[in-house]
């Protein structure tokens, strides 16, 4: 505990007094003191001027990392004949339909992704209670609803990110580990903040994208400078 407590302060002072950093400098910081003894994730969350209580501020989405995210991404789809068998070719990792439904309704969610043809939908929909709480939930607004299985598997299984605001108005999610190389984490990020930035909503009022901050999983967080985090900088 001791070692553990040096390595967080060391980090803490790392990034005192610093904030609203350019990406590439905030980047260097994260990466710099992720000093786990598993390779980290690094992660970032946009303060949002949104009420997502109000149906017209709800934010969600999905991004293609042009980077991938490091991590390996089980996917389950719902799918029938013919469709089933592409989503195996694909790369899926669990295929079913009633039998899927039953493991699922018996405590047994082994996967992150969860994908359904929309003739599957009257099953999935039983599901909603267990899997709408995780995030789970195949969704036509994000391409989890699909007559392409084989597509949608692939982009979950090659790097896309889905993000959905919470109730404090924030979006986040892991973009990279800090193994990445600098660049290609600062690209990523750009992706997925350019990503929100596109979904804004219409009943969003005032200033949209308030803060950008990144982190890593065992990290201090720092704030980025909004410019340098968009595709233009």
């Amino acid at each position: 505990m001791a070692k553990l407590g040096k390595r967080i302060r060391a980090a803490r002072a790392a990034f005192e007094g610093k904030d609203n950093l350019p990406l590439a400098s905030a980047v260097e910081l994260v990466k710099a003191n992720a000093s786990a003894k598993f390779d980290e994730t690094v992660e970032v969350a946009v303060n949002l001027g949104v009420d997502p209580r109000h149906a017209d501020q709800m934010v969600r989405g999905t991004v293609n990392l042009p980077n991938g995210t490091g991590k390996t991404v089980r996917v389950a789809v719902f799918a029938r004949g013919e469709k089933a068998d592409e989503a195996r070719a694909a790369g899926a990792d669990i295929v079913g339909a009633e039998d899927l439904m039953q493991t699922i309704q018996g405590g047994t969610i082994d996967f992150d992704r969860c994908i359904a043809t929309p003739d599957m939908m009257p099953i999935v929909g039983r599901l909603g209670k267990i899997l709408g709480p995780r995030n789970l939930m195949p969704n036509p607004k994000i391409g989890t609803v699909t007559p392409d299985v084989a597509e949608a598997v692939r982009a979950a299984k090659g790097g896309q990110v889905q993000f959905k605001v919470e109730k404090a108005g924030i979006v986040h999610a892991g973009i990279g580990k800090a193994s990445f190389d600098a660049e290609k984490l600062a690209e990523n990020i750009r992706a997925f903040v350019d990503a929100v930035n596109r979904a804004k909503p219409t009943g969003a009022k005032g200033a949209y994208m308030k803060k950008v901050s990144i982190a890593s999983t065992m990290g201090p967080g720092v704030s980025v400078d909004l410019a340098s985090a968009t595709d233009n900088a």
